[in-house]
C-alpha cells in the first residue's frame, strides 16, 4: 500500500506553506543576540527532504559568508572560519530534493557578540611536530581558532626566522610560494589574531622535508558521476587513474565533513565496491592520489545520491509525499486463556508480505513463520514484520513496517478469602484472589463498575456478592458475602471487674440465621500485639495477659469461620 499525504500542489503552494514545511533555526534562534562567533547553527528536520543547503550572509538572503553549502542530511553546520563579530547574520536553508528544483526557505537572523579578547591558539592539522619525509609541495593547514579573524603564519629554516614566508591570511590554510626546500628542517608557527590582538605564546612546530619528487594530480569520479542520483545501494565506485600515483585515499560520508562510510582508506586500484548505502541519502566523496612525494593538493569533493528507497520522498509528478511502507496498525499486547488453548493471530490486511518473529531477552529475533497468520502458545515478546516490495534501478527493495507486541497468558481468578473489617463508616471488604491474570473487582453487579483495587469501603451489613474479572477476558469469579458472618454476635465492650456482669468477652451466637461455626477468634491490642486466642465454646477472654489485668482501652479481634471467611472488628475493655 502506498501512503500518500498531500505535501504541495506546486512550488507556489509550497512557498505559501513555509510555516509548516520549512525548518526553523533551533540554535541560535531567530532574533537571538550576543551569539558566539564560533557558534554551530542547527535547525529542525523536515520529513521527506533528501538534504539541506545552507547560505550565510550579512544581508537578507546573502551568501557573502557561506555560499550554497550542501550539508547532506545533517541539520547542523559550523562555519569553518567563524562569524564576524557584532554583526547581523542571515541564515538561509534550502531544501534539496532528488527529482525537483531546490526550494529556498525564508532567511532568519541573529546578532553576534562583540568580541573583546584576543583569540585562542590553533593546532596545525596536517603535519605532526617532528614529522620527517614531508612532501616539499605540502600546504600548511590548521584548525579554526575561536574568535580569530585572521592568522599570522611564519615559515623558516630556523625558529621564528620567516625566511620562507611571513604573512597574514584569513583562511585556514597556506600554500608556500614554490616548493619547500628538500631534505630541510622547517619551522612553522601559526598565530591567530583579531581586532583585540594576537593569541599569546602559540607553539612553533618543526618537520623535515623529503627528497624532491613530483606530486600526483587529482582525479575525478567515473561512476557514479559527480551529482548523480538514483545510484544503487551497492555501487562500484570508480575513478580516473592518475599518472605517477601509487595509491588513492578515499573518504566517503553522509555530510561534507563526515567520514562515517570510509575514512581516508587507501586503495592501490581505481575502484571499490561499497556495501549497503542507505537509500534516499546524499554521499560526499573525496579521492586524493598519492606517491612517495606526498598527496595531491587541492582535490575537490564530489557527491552522489542513492535511489529513493522506501521514502518518505517527494514525488514531483503528483506533488505528494510518498511512503512505500505498509500503513497498518497492530495491537501491542495480546492474551490467551490457559484453559482455552493457543492464541491465533491474523495480521492486518494491506501488505504484500508478512513475517512473524520471537524476540529473546537479548533482543535477538528468530523467524517463526511467513504468512498473515500465526498460532502462539507461549508468553513472550514477538515481532510482526509487514512489507511491500518496490523495484528501483534494477533492484528489488523491501519496505517494512515493524510491530513489536507481547503475548501474555491469563486465567479466571480463584477467590481465596474475603476479609471483613468493621469500621466507623461501615464494613470494609478485602477480596483476596490468586491466579495468572490481570484482575479487576466489582460488588453486587456482575456488569460493574469494576475497579483495580480489591478493597471496598463503607459497605452496609447484609448479603453481598463480590466479583473478580480477568481483564483479558478469561472469566469472572464470584463469592457471596453472607449475612451470617458480620460483627453481629461480637460484643462492643465488656467490664472484667468481678461483678459477674460482662466479665468475659466472647462471641454470642445470633438468634436468627444459620448457625455460625468459628474455627478461631484471636484478640490483639491496639498496636497489633497478639494477646489471646479463644475458642467459640470457651468461657471467653477475662481481660488479662499472662495473668496480669490489661488497662482500659480499645482492642480488636479477627475471627475465621469454617469456610475460611474472615471478619475483623473492634471492642472496648472498661474497668
Amino acid at each position: 500500500m502506498l501512503k500518500k499525504l498531500l505535501l504541495i500542489i506546486s512550488l507556489l503552494g509550497f512557498a505559501q506553506s513555509y510555516g509548516q514545511s520549512c525548518p526553523l533555526l533551533t540554535s541560535p534562534q531567530n532574533g537571538d543576540i550576543n551569539v558566539a562567533v564560533d557558534a554551530t547553527i542547527t535547525w529542525g528536520d523536515v520529513t521527506g527532504v533528501t538534504g539541506y543547503i545552507i547560505s550565510i550572509g550579512t544581508t537578507n538572503g546573502g551568501t557573502d559568508i557561506i555560499n550554497q553549502r550542501n550539508v547532506g542530511s545533517s541539520t547542523s553546520f559550523t562555519p569553518p572560519v567563524g562569524l564576524p563579530e557584532n554583526t547581523q547574520i542571515y541564515v538561509t536553508i534550502s531544501l534539496f530534493f532528488l527529482n525537483q528544483p531546490n526550494i529556498a526557505c525564508p532567511s532568519e537572523s541573529f546578532q553576534t557578540e562583540d568580541v573583546t579578547t584576543p583569540p585562542d591558539c590553533t593546532v596545525i592539522s596536517n603535519i605532526v611536530d617532528g614529522e620527517v619525509d614531508v612532501s616539499v609541495f605540502t600546504n600548511i593547514l590548521w584548525n579554526y581558532a575561536s574568535r580569530a579573524t585572521d592568522y599570522d603564519i611564519i615559515i623558516g629554516t630556523a625558529p621564528g626566522l620567516g625566511d620562507i614566508a611571513n604573512t597574514n591570511v584569513t583562511s585556514l590554510n597556506f600554500n608556500p610560494p614554490g616548493e619547500l626546500p628538500a631534505s630541510t628542517l622547517i619551522y612553522v608557527q601559526v598565530i591567530p589574531a583579531n581586532g583585540n590582538g594576537t593569541a599569546p605564546n602559540c607553539p612553533e612546530i618543526s618537520f623535515t622535508t623529503g627528497a624532491l619528487a613530483t606530486l600526483p594530480g587529482c582525479t575525478s569520479l567515473i561512476s557514479p558521476s559527480n551529482g548523480a542520483i538514483n545510484v544503487p545501494l551497492t555501487p562500484l565506485i570508480e575513478w580516473q587513474e592518475v599518472p605517477g600515483a601509487t595509491g588513492y585515499r578515499v573518504t566517503i560520508g553522509t555530510g561534507p565533513s563526515e567520514t562515517n562510510i570510509l575514512d581516508n582508506t587507501s586503495f592501490s586500484t581505481t575502484s571499490t565496491f561499497v556495501i549497503d548505502f542507505e537509500p534516499n541519502r546524499t554521499f560526499f566523496i573525496t579521492i586524493v592520489p598519492y606517491n612517495s612525494a606526498g598527496e595531491a593538493i587541492g582535490c575537490s569533493q564530489e557527491s552522489f545520491s542513492t535511489l529513493l528507497g522506501c521514502g518518505p520522498y517527494f514525488d514531483p509528478v503528483t506533488g505528494e509525499l510518498v511512503t512505500l511502507n505498509p500503513d497498518l496498525t497492530f495491537e501491542s499486547v495480546f492474551a490467551f486463556c490457559e484453559n482455552e488453548g493457543a492464541l491465533e493471530l491474523t495480521a492486518p490486511p494491506g501488505a504484500e508480505g508478512y513475517r512473524w518473529y520471537s524476540i529473546n531477552n537479548l533482543g535477538t529475533e528468530t523467524l517463526l513463520v511467513e504468512g498473515d497468520a500465526i498460532t502462539i502458545s507461549q508468553n513472550g515478546a514477538y515481532r510482526l514484520e509487514t512489507y511491500n516490495t518496490v523495484s528501483q534501478s534494477g533492484n528489488t527493495l523491501e519496505c517494512p513496517t515493524l510491530f513489536d507486541f507481547e503475548v501474555v497468558s491469563s486465567e479466571i481468578a480463584t477467590i481465596n478469602n474475603l476479609r471483613i473489617i468493621d469500621t466507623a463508616l461501615g464494613l470494609q471488604i478485602i477480596v483476596e484472589a490468586s491466579g495468572n491474570g490481570d484482575y479487576e473487582y466489582a460488588i453486587d453487579d456482575i456488569n460493574g463498575p469494576y475497579q483495580d483495587s480489591n478493597t471496598f469501603n463503607a459497605v452496609t451489613p447484609g448479603t453481598h456478592t463480590l466479583y473478580v474479572r480477568d481483564k483479558n477476558g478469561c472469566g469472572i469469579a464470584e463469592e457471596t458475602f453472607m449475612q451470617d458472618l458480620t460483627v453481629e454476635g461480637f460484643p462492643k465492650f465488656f467490664t472484667p471487674n468481678g461483678d459477674s456482669t460482662n466479665d468475659f468477652w466472647q462471641f454470642v451466637q445470633p438468634v436468627s440465621g444459620d448457625r455460625i461455626v468459628l474455627n478461631s477468634i484471636r484478640i490483639y491490642d491496639r498496636y497489633g500485639k497478639f494477646i489471646k486466642e479463644i475458642t467459640q465454646d470457651s468461657q471467653g477472654w477475662d481481660g488479662n495477659y499472662n495473668g496480669q489485668p490489661l488497662p482500659t482501652g480499645g482492642y480488636w479481634f479477627k475471627a475465621i469461620d469454617d469456610t475460611q471467611r474472615e471478619i475483623q472488628g473492634f471492642f472496648t475493655l472498661k474497668r
